[in-house]
């Protein structure tokens, strides 16, 4: 998005924001806001990140990449799947033409299931939240929000042992277990927000001052045709939020854009079909070096402008991680799908 437009999106949501004041105050109904002005189209990168070579521990894919940029480095988190387990693997470069050749780093902080992950710094703790899922049996509802912390990210070794957000049960008003539970907070408040493959989007909170505990109600935030892979920004100069989530259960993968004014608030659609997605093969393009190695958009993270609990991106400069594989090369088995990871960069008008 070059500046120009960026100014124009800024100034017509200024204008909405004045208008509907305005409005208030005189005791009408308050207009829409003006929508984001998402990428039209992006191009896609080469594939930057893909499994390394460990013969006695082999395994086909690397997916649901968090990363953050931090002290000149870039530090990304992965979910891998070797036999019997789906654990989650570091690496750390400091550019994205080194990211392949970067050593890997299985963590330690639990056996065999824990993937998903989401990498944050959380200011008033001064440390590291590592947020990610784990499989409990035992529970009522088996698939469990979990976390790890540390003050040296740098450090694969220096990570706790996994602690459950739910310890003994979970809240009452949690009545469907989860995928891909995803923190972001306010000035006030943490959310917790997560899918479920039935179309919907969960909203859990805590009091800032109480996080990571504390998180006792749970409520419908979204419903639509999506199944996971929720991910939610604060955008940078416009106090808005946006959300971007999978959809494509059931064929090619792709991405759908919800916004709203606030954490609580109601999220509308702002590109919400494959023929007019966020990101998908609708709108995706080989870029300079790169052919088209992927028709799926799956598993995104958009890069931020910062590391913090905020989850701050820069709607002037939209870049998004994923994961990526063409629909002809997916097998009938999930855990053998070769996802590899690349960078969508918004596309330059032809």
């Amino acid at each position: 998005m070059n500046r120009r437009r960026f100014l124009t999106m800024a100034a017509a949501l200024s204008a909405a924001t004045a208008a509907r004041a305005a409005g208030a105050r005189a005791g009408q109904a308050a207009p829409d806001p003006a929508p984001l002005a998402l990428p039209a189209a992006w191009e896609l990168s080469p594939p930057l990140i893909a499994p390394s070579e460990r013969p006695e521990d082999p395994y086909v894919l690397v997916k649901d990449p968090t990363v953050v940029f931090h002290e000149g480095r870039w530090h990304v988190f992965m979910t891998i799947r070797p036999k019997g387990k789906t654990p989650t693997e570091y690496a750390s470069f400091d550019t994205w033409e080194h990211a392949n050749a970067s050593p890997r780093h299985l963590l330690a902080v639990r056996d065999k299931y824990f993937c998903a992950p989401q990498v944050f710094f959380f200011r008033p703790h001064k440390k590291w939240y590592l947020l990610y899922q784990v499989g409990e049996p035992g529970r009522r509802l088996q698939h469990q929000p979990a976390y790890s912390t540390t003050e040296t990210i740098a450090d694969p070794a220096s990570w706790t042992p996994t602690r459950l957000f739910f310890p003994k049960e979970d809240p009452p008003s949690r009545v469907e277990a989860g995928l891909d539970y995803w923190i972001i907070c306010d000035d006030t408040k943490a959310y917790l927000f997560y899918t479920t493959l039935n179309g919907k989007m969960w909203r859990m909170w805590t009091p800032l001052k109480d996080f990571p505990d504390g998180f006792d109600h749970c409520e419908l935030a979204l419903q639509a045709d999506i199944f996971e892979a929720s991910h939610t920004y604060r955008l940078k100069g416009l106090d808005k939020y946006l959300t971007v989530v999978e959809a494509g259960q059931s064929g090619r993968r792709y991405y759908k854009a919800y916004l709203a004014d606030r954490l609580d608030g109601r999220w509308t659609p702002l590109a919400d079909t494959e023929d007019r997605p966020f990101a998908g093969a609708a709108n995706v393009r080989p870029g300079r070096g790169a052919t088209l190695w992927t028709d799926n958009i799956s598993h995104g993270e958009l890069i931020r402008d910062g590391s913090d609990e905020t989850l701050t991106v820069d709607p002037a400069n939209l870049r998004f991680v994923f994961q990526g594989v063409l629909q002809k090369d997916k097998p009938s088995q999930y855990g053998l799908i070769p996802w590899r990871i690349g960078i969508l960069t918004p596309a330059t008008p032809e």
